[in-house]
């Protein structure tokens, strides 16, 4: 009996062992996909947002218009860049779509973006996974994701995995 208890104990905790592992290496797998997919990568500050109807009102459109800070990803030179995404209120009216990100006014953002059908605009790659909440940590001072992966860290990660093209 105590040897069958063993076993499931080991068994549990070397399958314990593996899942961070596992995890990490999804994180990775899905940086490299949205590294590779973005025409341009930068963080930056949402400072205004609007929302409008497309031409057939059928659809509530927001264009977020974010200060960069700095490009990651792309020659881009722009300190201005604007991102429109479905959803958004006009009026007493609101449509939301899932898994499509929302942005908030003053919030930090580190983005991966392709270029829009007009080549001004961008649009967010991947949807909702394509934007990341930028915070600062409270007791380093330093940059945060809201999962709390230092930006710095994320940075070389993106970096690596765009030249790795």
């Amino acid at each position: 009996m105590a040897t069958k208890s063993m076993r499931i104990l080991f068994t549990f905790l070397f399958l314990c062992g593996l899942y961070p592992a596992y995890y990490a290496q999804q994180i990775e797998s899905e940086l490299q996909v949205l590294s590779k997919g973005a025409d341009v990568i930068l963080i930056g500050e949402v400072t205004e947002q609007a929302s409008s109807w497309n031409e057939n009102k059928t659809r509530i459109y927001t264009k977020a218009t974010i200060q960069v800070d700095e490009y990651i990803k792309g020659s881009n030179t722009q300190s201005i860049v604007t991102v429109k995404y479905l959803g958004g209120e006009v009026g007493e009216i609101g449509e939301m779509y899932s898994h499509m990100p929302r942005f908030e006014d003053n919030e930090e953002v580190l983005v991966f973006l392709k270029k829009g059908e007009n080549n001004t605009d961008y649009k967010v790659f991947s949807g909702e996974v394509g934007k990341i909440r930028v915070v600062n940590d409270p007791q380093t001072g330093e940059k945060v994701t809201t999962s709390n992966v230092r930006v710095s860290s994320l940075k070389a990660q993106i970096k690596r995995l765009s030249k790795e093209q």
